[in-house]
């Protein structure tokens, strides 16, 4: 049966940078308070054929279906599904207003965790996909519930056991190693993108959509793609990339295992190296400068450092890590392009929530850039200056 009652469901998203209005956290689902109630409308949700959809699918499945859009994601929307008796799921839908012609591939996301199910990468159970826009207006898929912890912030962190924080940095590189071991052709994804020229590739597209999206100038950003293209390294094979890897990507286990990695709307074939370079971006230390907003769950006292991480993925896959600045400058400026996105999205109220405050987002984007500028000088991280 698909049907599982967790104590705690995913919160996931793309959510990117910190800001004021992401829930609580510290258990991945909040409060059992936070139920809402099943007449209440909600933006993006069609509720009766939704709840016919998903009738027809799970057994056992109790009607009404209560939706909450999970604040905090500020791509594709996601949203946490209760039947009357206390079952859990989570859909994701696009965002709600316009997007670029090839971002937010609901089918895509549901192959790809559909292909990665039998293999050592663990990710969550499937529910369903639906491209009928009769049912909601846009395409949606619906996985099960994972129970567990997103260590985003440090309450979450500090809510794992010491020896859990201590396990989660080599279970993390662990996953990835497996990730990037995936056989392609083995599990049907062979046709998921170009195997050659992928950071020429993501140099091409983000700064497409940087000229797209943006509405000021930022120099520091242009600076940097410019650094990037004229010394972009060699490549090695084709691998699975992730594309958004990092610790609040995943669901922990209380040991630190992990028990589903999450978000895998910008999945692909290419350089693995740029997954490293971004999950080294998102994982701050205590040192680090704030300014930048990214998530602080990996500050906490237990959870390895930078160099202990990349010295666990060399050891895990024998790739050579000396140009692995490079692949953090990337990071950097390719997440600065997805903020500026993310930011016209938010101030034109796509993301399923009316755009209040911007400031945060708008100083971040030149801050990441810096940063970028930094990592291709050998300083990683984000205490520079």
């Amino acid at each position: 049966m698909l049907r599982r009652s967790y104590r705690r469901s995913h919160l996931q998203d793309r959510g990117r940078l910190t800001t004021p209005r992401r829930p609580p956290t510290g258990s991945v689902s909040g409060p059992k308070g936070g139920h809402v109630e099943p007449n209440v409308e909600v933006a993006g949700i069609s509720a009766a054929p939704i709840t016919k959809w998903m009738s027809e699918r799970v057994p056992g499945l109790t009607a009404p279906l209560s939706f909450e859009l999970i604040t905090g994601g500020l791509s594709n929307l996601t949203y946490r599904l209760e039947d009357a008796a206390g079952g859990r799921w989570v859909l994701r839908r696009p965002p709600l207003g316009h997007v670029l012609a090839t971002a937010h591939d609901m089918g895509r996301e549901h192959r790809i965790i559909s292909a990665l199910a039998p293999t050592a990468v663990p990710v969550a159970p499937l529910v369903g996909f639906c491209d009928d826009l009769s049912v909601n207006g846009a395409p949606f898929y619906v996985m099960e519930n994972v129970d567990g912890i997103i260590a985003r912030d440090v309450a979450a962190a500090t809510s794992m056991p010491t020896a859990g924080r201590q396990a989660a940095g080599e279970n993390l590189i662990n996953v990835l190693g497996s990730i990037h071991e995936v056989d392609i052709d083995a599990v049907g994804l062979s046709d998921l993108g170009r195997r050659e020229s992928y950071v020429e590739r993501q140099l091409a597209r983000w700064h497409k959509q940087w000229e797209a999206t943006k509405d000021s100038e930022v120099p520091v950003i242009e600076e940097l793609h410019a650094r990037l293209i004229s010394s972009v390294p060699t490549q090695g094979p084709a691998t699975i990339v992730h594309g958004d890897y990092r610790l609040d990507n995943c669901i922990l286990n209380p040991d630190g295992s992990i028990a589903a990695v999450l978000d895998w709307e910008l999945c692909t074939l290419g350089d693995p190296l740029a997954d490293v370079g971004l999950m080294l971006v998102y994982w701050t230390e205590a040192d680090d400068a704030v300014s930048i907003g990214l998530p602080q769950g990996s500050t906490v006292e237990g959870f390895s450092s930078r160099q202990e991480l990349l010295t666990m993925y060399a050891a895990r896959t024998g790739r050579d890590l000396s140009d692995i600045g490079y692949y953090v400058a990337l990071g950097y400026w390719k997440l600065a392009c997805i903020l500026q996105g993310v930011l016209v999205r938010y101030r034109a109220g796509a993301m399923g929530t009316a755009a209040t405050d911007d400031d945060p987002f708008t100083s971040q984007v030149a801050a990441l850039g810096e940063a970028g500028m930094a990592a291709l000088q050998g300083k990683i991280g984000s205490r520079h200056g």
